[in-house]
């Protein structure tokens, strides 16, 4: 199946390409919104997300290829617990008229941010990087931009992410499921 997308996004790019040449474009961004959809664990409550921050930055040649990075937390519902996502990113613009449409891949890894105080007065503070392992992180995206003037445009992005490899540094058990969705707004210029 991937290979039939890839060549079908290979040869569309080539017959199609018709986006105006510039030297290169700047792109950042912002997470607006996020959402977890991975199940709940065994035993356990669904986790929700309730909050994201972080930043998208993207660089793109004159070919339509382009290299990203993106980090974001993604605050946990009903505590003060984040899931920390780092991504490194390969997007394409595809050759589509009137709007800059993109589609990219990531990879990265995830860790939990949390600290929990053990014991009563006066006990040490762990963070959970003492207890979890970073798991690794896979996504796809998307991406839609209008160009207000031929040097600049506003994008609106949907991020699909598949995190579910997060894991108990002493048992190596999986600790939970926190793949989902990042929504976002940037701002491209270009040279």
């Amino acid at each position: 199946m991937k290979k039939i997308i890839l060549t079908v996004f290979a040869a569309t790019s080539l017959l199609l390409y018709s986006t105006p040449s510039f030297a290169i474009s700047l792109s950042v961004g912002v997470p607006v919104g996020a959402s977890i959809t991975g199940p709940a664990p065994a035993g356990g409550n669904k986790v929700e997300a309730d909050g994201v921050s972080g930043y998208f930055l993207g660089v793109q040649l004159p070919f339509g290829l382009g290299l990203g990075i993106d980090s974001h937390k993604t605050k946990i519902k009903g505590g003060n617990d984040k899931v920390d996502t780092s991504m490194y990113n390969l997007y394409y613009q595809l050759p589509v008229p009137v709007v800059n449409l993109i589609l990219g891949l990531g990879t990265g890894n995830s860790n939990l941010d949390c600290t929990d105080a053990l014991g009563g007065r006066g006990s040490s503070v762990i963070a959970c990087k003492d207890y979890f392992k970073k798991g690794s992180v896979t996504q796809w995206y998307t991406s839609i931009g209008i160009p207000l003037i031929p040097l600049f445009d506003i994008h609106l992005s949907y991020r699909s992410i598949t995190n579910k490899n997060i894991k108990d540094k002493e048992e190596g058990e999986t600790v939970g499921d926190y793949s989902g969705t990042i929504t976002g707004l940037g701002i491209a210029f270009n040279f």
